[in-house]
């Protein structure tokens, strides 16, 4: 086992990281920006480095400054949480490149799940259901053509990023005409791609996903599913598990397609495949597949009884024993709301400031990285806090949630 992992992250999930590290007994390690000194995440670590001011771009995203961040602490792994490098395929080489593991998926599924047209590619080779759809669009006209075949209302989307970036419902060919520069724009702008696709919107859609765990040798299994459909912005608020209202043969299919396509690539560490699902037809498909840790695997740990960042440490340490023999049996409902700091009279806007009094619930699993008097600077995601329920039942978990 690793003595030293480096949390190349901040916040929320550094703070839970670290927890999972200790009970291992690994020490972690941790990286902060100026603006970010008196996080708990810093607090929460056995040794920690300043990386730079505050921007993201010169701090949590320099890789060199990780890297080297990892060489100084002699740190022997590193745990990218979610966002940030978490997808950076050349990250994870470079990291192999000095040493250093890195504790995710291999480079080449990063690579391959990256970009949503060719992770549709691979998902139609594993036989999972698509939506109708098209390969990267040339110019608009082959837009306008492609979405007059599949049948208005379609999405145009981009292949790079997420977060609900470079998305565009459009109902007919004048909101498409209007929106595609702009989306093509926005992709090239946040993720140094501007290749766009479309695929057929579905009225009433709900977001439903699979949490996955592989071992790079074909075994993949599946821990349950998740409901993000309570979205605001194209971003999930709540997240719940087990999905409500789907029955237990579209369930286990759910399921069923998400092994098959890990297996199909052979998949390593913990990934998640999203799915589009039509609660008027019954049916299901496929969206998009995401390597790395989701901001709400902390429901299917409640569920499951599995700390996902403890398989994904194993793992990369070789230690994992075999899948076939971890599968859990999933237990009650558990839910996730996240809590921003964001202004209600500004329409949600993002907000800033010194937080004067903090009162975190008891009874439930919360993941901070906020005290009383910690200030919520406005460089980074304006997320506070987890709060996170498990109960025997839906509603039992419901009525926990509110009162937390």
């Amino acid at each position: 086992m690793f003595e030293k992992i480096l949390i190349a992250n901040r916040g929320v999930i550094a703070c839970r990281i670290a927890r999972t590290l200790r009970n291992m007994s690994v020490s972690p390690v941790a990286v902060y920006s100026q603006a970010d000194a008196h996080s708990l995440h810093v607090a929460a670590a056995d040794q920690a480095v300043l990386l730079g001011e505050s921007l993201a771009s010169d701090t949590y995203l320099d890789t060199s400054r990780i890297i080297g961040a990892a060489q100084q602490t002699g740190a022997q792994a590193i745990h990218p949480g979610y966002g940030f490098l978490s997808e950076n395929a050349a990250f994870a080489e470079e990291c192999a490149a000095h040493g250093i593991v890195f504790i995710g998926p291999a480079p080449r599924h990063i690579r391959d799940f990256g970009l949503k047209h060719t992770a549709r590619r691979l998902a139609e080779a594993s036989g999972m259901p698509l939506l109708p759809g098209t390969g990267l669009l040339d110019d608009l006209d082959h837009a306008l053509h492609e979405a007059q075949a599949i049948g208005y209302p379609v999405m145009l989307k981009s292949t790079a990023g997420g977060g609900g970036i470079g998305m565009q419902l459009c109902e007919d060919a004048g909101v498409l005409t209007e929106a595609f520069d702009s989306v093509r724009r926005l992709s090239r702008n946040n993720f140094s791609n501007a290749g766009i696709f479309l695929e057929k919107y579905v009225q009433n859609a709900r977001h439903v996903e699979v949490q996955i765990f592989g071992d790079g040798a074909g075994k993949v299994i599946a821990l349950g599913e998740r409901d993000c459909s309570l979205q605001r912005r194209n971003q999930k608020v709540i997240e719940e598990t087990p999905a409500p209202g789907i029955s237990s043969i579209q369930r286990a299919r759910m399921h069923d397609s998400a092994c098959r396509l890990g297996a199909t690539v052979n998949y390593r560490s913990a990934g998640t495949v999203e799915y589009i699902y039509d609660p008027g037809k019954d049916t299901f498909y496929f969206l998009e597949v995401n390597t790395r840790l989701q901001v709400e695997h902390g429901i299917t740990e409640e569920v499951s009884g599995v700390d996902l960042v403890e398989w994904m440490v194993r793992l990369a340490a070789d230690e994992l024993p075999d899948l076939e023999t971890l599968q859990p049996v999933l237990s009650g409902h558990a839910i996730q709301a996240r809590v921003y700091a964001e202004d209600p009279a500004r329409q949600f806007q993002p907000s800033s400031g010194l937080l004067t009094h903090v009162a975190v619930p008891a009874d439930v699993r919360c993941e901070t990285w906020i005290q009383t008097g910690s200030e919520v600077s406005p460089f980074y995601d304006p997320m506070l806090a987890k709060i996170i329920v498990h109960a025997t039942d839906r509603d039992k978990a419901i009525s926990k949630l509110d009162r937390a």
